[in-house]
């Protein structure tokens, strides 16, 4: 075979690699393969930690309407029946047991309580807040983890094409080789090495199909699919543009969940501090009941009663006092958590760009290289059939074009990982991909 038509059916090969892989990477399963959106899609739908998180919101909303209702009128009804009887010593009098039957309707509504009640209802609307901001942030961590697996598997289906493309130019390497050793122009020595790195590339292939099924197992966890099933995604390793001006990461940062979940819990426990402050004021009460009482069913005789209740406990061993001090550490505490936190999310905002920077970079420079090595192993192998160059000096450019081959594809995933980590960061969310 001439160096045109090994040419010609090495670029056939590669056409019929993806073909031929489909199958592998379906595993007999004629699910379509999935888009980076339709896995946003399924996670968003199924993942069990965002279900927890959409829960904990309705139970912080639940907690507000019952922190409210302190302030809003109780009514209660009430229904009751007795029996009475008082017994003489001296066996003088009526010793006949007395029925006293009635029911009433009984209400009462906060007048004053200094304020603690009020204070109680924002810190729970704080609480709402902070359930929202944590559900985001728990939205923001699931699409980076969702991002790279989809990454993954996308670089396992791509190493399964290069892997088997690998093998088969070892293959064919290993031919050439033979050939020029049955001719006496070749020594046994690189004839082993040639069969060697065969063997080496098959094993790769082997690797790399379970390779494949660890990352189709990783993107199933990530969607929150309760059964496994094979799967294929369809994209490309290719990176995004990125801006070369510096990002403004003070802006980016008080977006950034995190940061907002620590600010509203900071708030929150200053609306408790506050209320524990004010349970050292009295509690002002208005009161009313209305009914009817009898000695027989049903009670004929009316009755009623309207009044102000004022409620001020006055020794309690210290409680609110040490009340108002736990609230004020509590507070002082989360002050100081969320003055890390900003330093923390300040520290990744500008760690994951400084790292998405350098990973685009390398990505594009692994791609000159790609190039460079496919161009001389062109020419090599041309060399080397005519016995221009030495088998030791060919097979150390085709093992720098595997190298480069994988290096390139790890490039690639690594840039669009870091792309992912970048976006975590700002706290982009699965929104961020509708």
């Amino acid at each position: 075979m001439n160096m045109i038509s090994r040419r010609f059916a090495r670029a056939a090969m590669g056409i019929a690699l993806f073909t031929l892989a489909l199958p592998v990477l379906a595993a007999d399963n004629a699910q379509e393969a999935l888009e980076w959106k339709d896995c946003v899609a399924l996670a968003k739908k199924n993942h069990p930690l965002l279900q927890s998180s959409r829960e904990k919101v309705n139970q912080a909303k639940a907690n507000t309407g019952i922190t409210r209702s302190a302030m809003l009128p109780q009514v209660n009804a009430g229904v009751n029946a007795a029996r009475s009887k008082q017994e003489n010593p001296s066996g003088y009098g009526d010793n006949s047991a007395t029925d006293t039957y009635s029911y009433s309707l009984s209400g009462n509504q906060l007048l004053f309580d200094g304020g603690k009640s009020i204070y109680d209802v924002k810190s729970a609307k704080k609480n709402v807040m902070q359930s929202e901001y944590a559900y985001d942030a728990t939205s923001s961590q699931i699409r980076m983890n969702l991002r790279a697996a989809f990454v993954q598997l996308l670089k396992a289906q791509e190493g399964l094409l290069i892997a088997k493309d690998i093998a088969e130019r070892r293959k064919q390497n290993l031919e050439l080789v033979r050939m020029r050793y049955m001719a006496g122009r070749e020594h046994r020595g690189s004839l082993l090495t040639a069969e060697a790195n065969l063997s080496s590339a098959e094993s790769d292939v082997s690797q790399m199909l379970r390779t494949l099924s660890l990352a189709q197992r990783s993107l199933v966890k990530e969607m929150g699919l309760n059964e496994f099933r094979p799967l294929v995604v369809k994209g490309n390793l290719e990176s995004s543009t990125i801006e070369s001006v510096r990002p403004d990461f003070e802006k980016l940062a008080a977006s950034n969940p995190s940061l907002k979940v620590a600010i509203v819990q900071r708030e929150a426990a200053e609306y408790n501090l506050k209320s524990a402050e004010a349970a050292y004021f009295p509690g002002i009460y208005a009161n009313a009941n209305v009914g009817r009482a009898d000695t027989k069913w049903p009670p004929a005789n009316n009755q009623w009663s309207v009044g102000i209740g004022v409620t001020l406990p006055l020794v309690e061993g210290g409680k609110r006092i040490y009340q108002v001090s736990q609230a004020k550490a509590v507070y002082n505490q989360l002050l100081a958590d969320e003055r890390n936190t900003r330093s923390v999310v300040l520290m990744a905002l500008e760690q994951k760009w400084v790292n998405w920077r350098y990973a685009v970079d390398n990505a594009d420079v692994q791609r000159k290289y790609l190039s460079a090595a496919q161009e001389r192993a062109k020419i090599a192998e041309a060399q080397y059939s005519i016995g221009v160059i030495l088998f030791d000096n060919w097979i150390i450019i085709e093992d720098s074009l595997v190298s480069i081959k994988k290096s390139y594809l790890d490039a690639e995933a690594v840039a669009l990982t870091s792309e992912a980590e970048w976006l975590q960061a700002k706290g982009e969310t699965l929104d961020y991909d509708r």
